[in-house]
């Protein structure tokens, strides 16, 4: 009966229902044939989202909204062009280096390409960049969020296998620098080779520091963040909270660009995306209990285990899966559905939970970036202004720096592991 729903999932889903009604009817269905008490829907929807984790969630959507609507996005643009205008790319390297400073407070990729990224595509297209390419730099260079603390996905991939949040959010930082390191090279390589336009002088130090102190409480947030988090001051749900008021005291009392307006338009933004993430949640929580029941997470963990009982194999293995679930479903259905019956047999075979974290995360991010369904394409062409086509032919060399990275992530787990461990110690 298990494979069943998972067979009516599927059906549903592709004949093009809404992900939250192809996980609830069958659901719903199974309970009726079974002939369990109704009660039972409301019973495990509503204690999937009775999770303090969670209440991160909205808190960090709406620092992202805030940060948008305040101005502090502005800020951390102007010092970013400032910083690294010059180097051959220009606005390119400042989209890719203002993905990572903008991560570290929105912690979800579409936060970023609607909110800095919308900035970034329509300067590029004004200092005369292809839209195509301003609109591969802005997607490619938004995978950087969600594997940056804070990170939303990382979040809800914590809640769901009980791994330590803040171990999660400690191993994102080596693997986002690394990925944003690489997709500078690439941003250099592919300006030189097309001769874009960059700032026609390097910056003074007073032009630097001139730029620098607007943008260095939202640059500070983050850091201040990650010190409370791993000294044990706060959880990370408490930090999410921290931030919050941080960016409303920071915007209302140092920037003084904060209105009534602006709170109000944040929190009705964050309230429809954060439903439209908890909603999926609830629905995944009694999809999942229902696969419990069934022990199709048992059946799946045994043959997994029957096709290699080597852990880097299987987390090859995995990765497949997770680009193959990215090109059709959103990062939280997929973690949600997907990560309670592949990661139980991989940690089992002894695979690190945390590194398996980073990786999956990493590679649902790539799926967002790729056909059929990727959310940042649609994003992007939309701000962008390009069709599917004309992007997906400017991301082609920026594929490699992001495979690179997955496959560094896959085969050197220290990578990952060595900055949690360390903190831990």
């Amino acid at each position: 009966m298990g494979f069943a729903v998972v067979i009516a999932f599927l059906a549903l889903f592709m004949l093009g229902f809404p992900v939250v009604y192809a996980i609830l009817l069958p659901s719903i269905a199974y309970v009726i044939i079974e002939g369990l008490p109704l009660g039972l829907l409301a019973q495990r929807v509503t204690y999937a989202l009775d999770s303090f984790p969670l209440v991160a969630v909205p808190l960090f959507i709406f620092v992202g909204n805030l940060m948008n609507l305040s101005g502090i996005t502005d800020r951390i643009f102007r010092f970013a062009y400032t910083l690294v205008g010059r180097v051959p790319g220009g606005l390119a390297q400042v989209n890719v280096f203002g993905s990572l400073v903008f991560s570290g407070m929105s912690g979800a990729a579409l936060a970023d390409i609607g909110g800095l990224g919308r900035i970034e595509i329509d300067a590029m297209k004004k200092r005369g960049f292809d839209a195509s390419f301003a609109g591969a730099v802005t997607g490619a260079s938004a995978t950087l969020g969600p594997i940056f603390p804070p990170s939303i996905p990382l979040i809800v991939y914590g809640s769901v296998t009980s791994v330590s949040i803040v171990q999660l959010l400690v191993a994102g930082i080596v693997p986002a620098i690394l990925c944003t390191a690489l997709l500078m090279l690439t941003v250099l390589v592919v300006a030189t080779i097309h001769k874009h336009p960059r700032a026609d002088h390097w910056p003074t130090l007073w032009e630097v520091g001139r730029d620098f102190l607007p943008a260095l409480p939202a640059i500070v947030a983050p850091a201040l963040m990650i010190a409370g988090m791993t000294s044990g001051a706060f959880t990370p749900t408490e930090a999410a909270a921290i931030t919050a008021v941080y960016v409303i005291l920071i915007s209302a009392l140092l920037y003084r660009e904060l209105t009534l307006d602006h709170l109000w338009n944040s929190a009705v933004l964050t309230a429809r995306s954060s439903s439209a993430i908890l909603i999926i949640v609830a629905a995944a929580a009694l999809f999942g209990w229902i696969l419990a029941v069934e022990q199709v997470p048992q059946s799946f963990a045994a043959a997994l285990l029957g096709l290699s009982r080597d852990p880097v194999m299987l987390l090859v293995i995995a990765n497949l899966i997770f680009f193959v679930a990215g090109m059709f479903l959103d990062s939280t259905t997929a973690t949600l559905l997907l990560v309670p019956i592949i990661a139980p047999p991989l940690v089992l075979a002894g695979v690190d939970p945390v590194q398996l974290g980073i990786v999956t995360i990493f590679n649902l991010m790539l799926g967002l970036l790729t056909p059929p369904l990727g959310l940042s394409l649609f994003l992007v062409a939309d701000i962008a202004k390009v069709s599917i086509r004309q992007l997906l032919k400017a991301l082609l060399p920026f594929y490699i720096p992001l495979l690179t990275t997955l496959a560094i992530l896959t085969f050197a787990k220290d990578l990952t592991l060595w900055l949690p461990r360390m903190i831990a110690q």
